[in-house]
């Protein structure tokens, strides 16, 4: 038998037989392993697209919830200030009807002081009155005394009325 190419047979039947063993080898480790390693691969990598579609959605609804967050923010915001202002218009309300009541309370109090010295006035007129008619008395003693006679005492009486007018007696 002629060589071909110089390898001898034995190595050629080795190299052919080593090629299909090789060739089997793959198909049953590509079988075996490679299979399942491509499915955990294929598993991992829709695990991350799942991960990555769940956080964009996150981030999306983040944003919401932030978005609501600052509306709410701005409404609390101004709902404070329009508490602030309600209180603001009752204590105006408040400190207006407390300077009315103590404007009422000074014209009460002028009114009473007024009528204080009224009373004073008319007690003072009173105890005038009273020293005239005392004044009167010892004048109608003195009268007495010096013997007037009751001609002289009705024109005394009735030139002292009439100097001191009827309404002095009459009030």
């Amino acid at each position: 038998m002629d060589r071909l190419i110089g390898f001898d047979p034995q190595l050629l039947h080795d190299a052919v037989l080593t090629g299909i063993n090789v060739f089997i080898l793959f198909f049953a480790l590509s079988y075996l392993l490679f299979n399942p390693v491509r499915e955990v691969l294929e598993k991992r990598r829709k695990k991350i697209s799942d991960e990555l579609d769940q956080a964009a959605a996150d981030k999306t609804d983040a944003g919401a919830l932030k978005a609501e967050y600052e509306a709410k923010l701005k409404d609390i915001n101004k709902e404070a200030e329009e508490i602030l202002e309600a209180a603001r218009r009752k204590a105006k309300i408040r400190e207006d009807e407390i300077i009315g009541e103590a404007r009422a309370e000074a014209a009460r109090i002028i009114e009473r002081g007024s009528r204080e010295a009224e009373l004073e006035k008319k007690k003072a007129a009173d105890e005038l009155k009273l020293e005239l008619v005392n004044i009167a008395a010892m004048m109608a003693e003195k009268a007495i005394g010096n013997s007037i006679t009751v001609q002289i005492q009705d024109t005394l009486i009735d030139e002292t009325l009439k100097e001191m007018g009827e309404s002095t007696w009459q009030s």
